[in-house]
């Protein structure tokens, strides 16, 4: 059963959801696992992918758009994951993606503003409701 983690983003804006990605994913990369970043669209996706680029001086977050290289451990997209990547999802839309189960974690980006903190309670009613494990993170 995947286990979802809510990620709170502060309320004074101290840390992007584009920046606790960043630092999800590098955590995730170092323990040997594959992500895929579910992004509302492409737009979103080249802005992703551009900060991931300069996330930290010191840090390389090796990554593509699906679609252009599949191949890579950490993928962004607003469509449906590539079928060998089903380790980690980091959710950054505010929605419940269709394809959650197939994961064997969920990191769901909470942004501080009133329509995305809706959301993010729907969603850990619908989490909850069907008896998925649930953890709460607040980042600074």
């Amino acid at each position: 059963m995947t286990q979802v983690d809510f990620y709170v983003l502060p309320e004074n804006g101290s840390l992007t959801a584009h920046a606790a990605v960043g630092r999800i994913a590098e955590k995730a990369l170092s323990r040997g696992h594959q992500i895929f970043v579910q992004v509302k669209d492409e737009a979103e996706a080249s802005a992703l992918h551009d900060s991931l680029w300069a996330f930290r001086p010191e840090s390389f977050l090796p990554h593509a758009i699906a679609g252009t290289d599949d191949g890579e451990a950490l993928i962004i997209g607003w469509e449906d994951p590539p079928t060998e990547h089903d380790d980690v999802l980091i959710n950054t839309t505010g929605a419940v993606p269709g394809h959650f189960a197939r994961f064997s974690r969920l990191a769901e980006i909470v942004a501080p503003d009133a329509a995305k903190l809706a959301s993010s309670r729907e969603a850990w009613r619908f989490y909850r409701d069907r008896g998925y494990p649930l953890a709460k993170h607040d980042l600074s």
